[in-house]
């Protein structure tokens, strides 16, 4: 009886602890900010490395945003 008990108690305990890393792994993925300054930090550490496709798609960014704004513009 008591090693039913003990093999139970510990499928539990190890269930709980899975369940507990479940959860944090959630809570991880849901938290906006942290995964705002997860994505800013790969971004710096790209940019280190390699600065020139980040450079293009920074270039291409604003040749679109210019391409929108004077688009607005003459339609006016």
């Amino acid at each position: 009886m008591t090693d039913q008990h003990d093999d139970l108690a510990d499928r539990v305990a190890a269930t709980r602890a899975q369940l507990f890393d479940t959860l944090d792994a959630i809570e991880d993925k849901l938290n906006v900010p942290k995964q705002i300054g997860i994505a800013a930090s790969k971004v710096k550490r790209g940019i280190d490395e390699k600065s020139v496709p980040y450079l293009a798609g920074l270039a291409a960014g604003v040749a679109v945003v210019g391409g929108i704004v004077v688009a607005v513009l003459r339609r006016r």
